[in-house]
């Protein structure tokens, strides 16, 4: 299983970026996908994630702002980041999980992922 993950670069307070999880080898709707960032000190946080049915969970800090979403025929998740703040500059990761699939999903922490993509740099400008 590969991860693409994209879309990440520097927009101003306010703004939006629309991230893009692409599945190389494999098809996404098998598996539940989850959105987590990291800034350099701090662990890797969860941001958002989605079930195969389409269920999704929202950290509180993005509730209102970001969506994520599938689109099964591009094989991808997205993420649309919203109003977006300078405390969500971090470096955006994908993961995977085909157990989690019907799992209704909630805040999971990183090592409940089985595969993960290269991360992609959000950066937030006040």
């Amino acid at each position: 299983v590969q991860l693409q993950a994209s879309g990440g670069g520097l927009v101003q307070s306010g703004g939006s970026l629309r991230l893009s999880c692409a599945g190389s080898g494999v098809t996404l709707d098998r598996y539940a996908i989850g959105w987590f960032r990291q800034t350099p000190g701090l662990e890797r946080g969860a941001v958002a994630c989605i079930n195969t049915k389409g269920d999704t969970h929202y950290a509180d800090s993005v509730k209102g702002r970001f969506t994520i979403s599938r689109d099964n025929a591009k094989n991808t998740v997205v993420l649309q980041m919203n109003n977006l703040k300078p405390e969500d500059t971090a470096l955006y990761y994908c993961a995977a999980d085909e157990r989690l699939q019907y799992v209704p999903p909630r805040e999971r922490r990183p090592d409940e992922y089985a595969y993960w993509g290269q991360g992609t740099l959000v950066t937030v400008s006040s």
